[in-house]
């Protein structure tokens, strides 16, 4: 083996073994250059429709940011990434430029906005007519208002913006805006103490406190000091067609995270952190407290009082009042959930949680709305009285069900519109299209009697979205329009009662999605976005079926190269991802559409099929089994099963030869990749990227294991690859961001996983890329990665014969 390689001249930190030397360079690589110019393509903009429909917003992007901009300073606190500078969150700019479409007119109007300035916070007036956006440049956030009918932006806040939490929101006036700025009463930023007052304590006081191994937490006084720095704000309200917007002040400064304006806009929700902080958990578990001001700032009532959040169960929720929000329906009327089983999901109870409401001016007994049998997730009203779509979920069936509840006093019996498996996607009746009701509030629209659904319409022939309209008072369904054809599309918004006019996406494998009114069987192009790279065109694209051993029906889509013919024999990479089912039908199921078009974007293993390989993309990897505690027990079991129907299916079609085949996945899917190297021999080499391999060091569960490392060590033993390194003799690539924040997946990782294969006399290759986290953002890591994807996979697996590595002798290591 050979010793580290640091190659330091581009910061890419590169482990080698001798055996991939050749791949060894320094600084950061670039794939093919037919790949190059598909990564700096320009990306489509996004789109939002405006409440009122008439018009639609462009918001423009840019290419790939330099790593330059993922290296700006970085402060990690309380499980958020910030700018200090800007008193942002961190990260590039996306969004770069505006333009409007009239609908009527079809007409696209530029809005000018500053330049090299990154835009973000995009939020409608109530009444559409206005998008009000945060502007960021080098040291600083300001807001603007860009006004529909003109087409013209201006500045309202020109600098000063605390963008640490929400830091924009409409009054139902559609003239005020709700914005967070940053204290002036904050003082001076805190100074890190180059000689410590102290050690960092932690303590247990004798009660269970399971958390999930959460990263960027803050670590001792001084980050919770400048973490409160941070945070600190002063809420103003500006009226933005002021001549000259002057920002009015709302109470006094505080570590303010959510500032909701009541529907009426009487009053104000505050939702308020408290110190002492956790340096156990995120800051959405330190201790809060909810209260009722005026929009004077004056204290109407307090709500709730919660305490730090460490010792909810894991699966669990806290005790008392929580999901505290305003009643979409009424002028200001406040509803809440509390757990009647201590918020312990272990606990078995008839009846699981409750919803309450309480009326204005907050002093009296709030009435209990309705009970439910399993976890509250939440209300969708309607434009209907006060009636409400409220969902429970039972995390053990994974049953979830929706009841219609009338929330008025003294309100009809509940009414129930779904009952389903939440895998079941062939049986999901998507959700329903909303409308701005006479509170500025977003409801489920009730139009006529009816409400109108839009969704996937997950079938065995692929996706195939819908438009559905329900009966409000029967649920009688009757289907308007389905998606057919070889191509994509899916229901915007509906533009008339009847929903005969109505906004549509629409792609095909040639054609990125473009927005489309449809009239009964006329259709208007609204944008022409253009194939970034239809080079790509002639790439074949399937979805295919095909079956495992023990019956259970699997999925993927299929790529061939462009160049393929029939009875070519070629390499194959298959990209997949395992997840939990209850039931093999649920896990059956195709989801996923062949019409859809083929973006090729990121590190995307779309990019392979260019060189030649074969590709089966989003390989279903189904872990079945009726008890969710231990379903994990026949994880690599039934991952070895997949794998095997999915190279015979390869065999069988003809495109795949059974032998030159690669593994490849991101984060679980590294997992998975891990285990499949070492407990099979299907795979001449695999590629993980972003990974966890030792569950040991996520031992209150991860995933969808809930059994705790106490409970079941044998099986986070079995479930961790670290602990089969020995077992791995097949060549591995690993890829990791060295500021990976997702729980679980530590950079140290693939650093322990890449030793312990090294190690064991195995073949592989760790790469940590600079400045990037769970996903790859710089244009200069994503080049990099696919050059090293590219290059693993046609030294081990693209030749006719297996490659032997090469085990240097020990004058070759001394040389080394």
């Amino acid at each position: 083996m050979s010793t580290l390689i640091r190659a330091a001249l581009g910061g890419v930190l590169v482990l080698s073994v001798s055996a991939g030397a050749a791949m060894a360079q320094d600084g950061y690589r670039l794939p093919p250059q037919d790949i190059v110019d598909i990564v700096d393509a320009p990306p489509s903009p996004f789109t939002t429709l405006s409440p009122d429909k008439r018009h639609l917003l462009l918001l423009h992007r840019e290419g790939l940011p330099p790593v330059s901009e993922l290296a700006r300073p970085m402060e990690r606190l309380a499980g958020l990434r910030l700018d200090a500078e800007t008193n942002g969150r961190h990260g590039p700019r996306s969004v770069v430029g505006l333009s409007v479409i009239d609908l009527d007119t079809g007409e696209e109007t530029e809005i000018r906005t500053p330049e090299d300035a990154g835009l973000s916070g995009f939020t409608w007036s109530p009444d559409g007519s206005k998008a009000a956006f945060l502007v960021t440049d080098a040291d600083s956030i300001g807001v603007w208002v860009a006004d529909m009918a003109t087409g013209r932006a201006r500045v309202i806040i020109p600098e000063g913006v605390n963008a640490v939490f929400s830091a924009l929101d409409w009054m139902n006036d559609n003239e005020t805006l709700l914005v967070t700025l940053v204290s002036d009463e904050r003082g001076p930023r805190p100074e890190r103490a180059r000689v410590p007052d102290g050690p960092v304590i932690q303590q247990a006081n004798g009660y269970e406190a399971p958390v999930r191994t959460y990263q960027d937490l803050l670590g001792d006084a001084e980050d919770a000091a400048l973490f409160a720095w941070l945070a600190e704000s002063q809420i103003v309200s500006v009226d933005v067609t002021a001549r000259r917007p002057r920002p009015r002040p709302i109470g006094e400064p505080g570590l303010y995270y959510s500032v909701e304006p009541s529907p009426g806009g009487e009053y104000l929700l505050i939702d308020e952190l408290n110190a002492p902080f956790s340096y156990d958990v995120p800051w959405s578990s330190f201790a809060e407290t909810t209260e009722v001001w005026t929009m004077g700032g004056e204290l109407v009532a307090e709500i709730a009082d919660h305490p730090i959040a460490d010792g909810v169960p894991i699966g669990g929720v806290i005790t008392g009042r929580r999901n505290i929000e305003w009643q979409a329906s009424a002028a200001a009327r406040l509803i809440w959930a509390e757990a009647l089983d201590g918020g312990d999901p272990r606990v078995e109870t008839d009846q699981r949680d409750s919803v309450w409401a309480l009326d204005a001016p907050f002093d009296g007994e709030p009435v209990e709305i309705a009970r439910f049998e399993d976890r509250y997730y939440g209300t969708t009203f309607t434009s209907e009285g006060q009636f409400g779509m409220a969902v429970e979920y039972d995390r053990d069936t994974r049953e979830v069900r929706n009841w219609l509840i009338d929330f008025a006093p003294n309100g009809a019996e509940p009414r129930l519109f779904e009952e389903r498996s939440i895998q079941n996607s062939y049986a999901d009746p998507g959700s329903p299209l909303t409308i701005r009701n006479g509170f500025g509030q977003s409801v489920a629209a009730v139009i006529d009697g009816a409400m109108y659904f839009t969704g996937d319409g997950a079938s065995p022939d692929g996706d195939r979205p819908f438009l559905n309209r329900v009966d409000f008072n029967t649920f009688e369904t009757t289907e308007l329009w389905r998606n057919a054809g070889e191509n994509y599309e899916e229901v915007i918004d509906i533009l008339s009662d009847d929903g005969a006019r109505f906004l549509t996406s629409y792609e095909d494998p040639e054609t990125p999605p473009n927005v489309y009114l449809r009239e009964g069987d006329e259709m208007r192009a609204i944008t022409a976005f253009e194939n970034p790279y239809p080079q790509l065109n002639a790439i074949r694209k399937e979805l295919i079926t095909y079956e495992r051993e023990d019956g259970v029906p699997l999925s993927a889509t299929l790529y061939l190269p462009a160049d393929y013919q029939e009875g070519d024999k070629l390499p194959l990479l298959i990209w997949a991802y395992p997840l939990e089912y209850n039931s093999a039908s649920d896990a059956g199921q195709v989801r996923g559409s062949q019409y859809r078009f083929s973006r090729v974007a990121g590190t995307s293993p779309r990019f392979m099929v260019t060189q030649g390989y074969a590709l089966l993309e989003d390989a279903t990897m189904p872990i079945v089994g009726d008890d969710p505690e231990t379903v994990n027990d026949t994880f690599v079991h039934q991952l070895v099963l997949s794998a095997e129907a999915a190279i015979a299916d390869s065999v069988e079609r003809g495109y795949g030869d059974g032998e030159r085949v690669a593994i490849a996945g991101h984060s679980y899917g590294a997992f998975m990749t891990a285990h499949l190297l070492a407990g099979s021999d299907l795979f001449r080499a695999g590629i993980a990227r972003s990974g966890a391999y030792n569950r040991t060091l996520t031992p209150f569960g991860f995933q969808s294991e809930r059994r705790t490392y106490w409970e079941a060590p044998e099986s986070y033993y079995r479930l961790s690859p670290f602990m089969h390194a020995n077992d791995i003799d097949e060549p591995m690539l690993m890829i990791h961001g060295q500021m990976d924040n997702n729980s679980g997946t530590y950079p140290i990782q693939s650093e322990r996983m890449f030793a312990a294969v090294k190690g064991n006399g195995g073949t592989a290759r760790l790469v940590m890329l600079p400045y990037e986290s769970h996903g790859y953002r710089a244009r200069e890591s994503v080049l990099h990665v696919l050059a090293e994807s590219i290059d693993w996979l046609d030294t081990y697996v693209k030749p006719e014969e297996p490659v032997v590595p090469h085990v240097p002798d020990q004058g070759e290591r001394e040389a080394e």
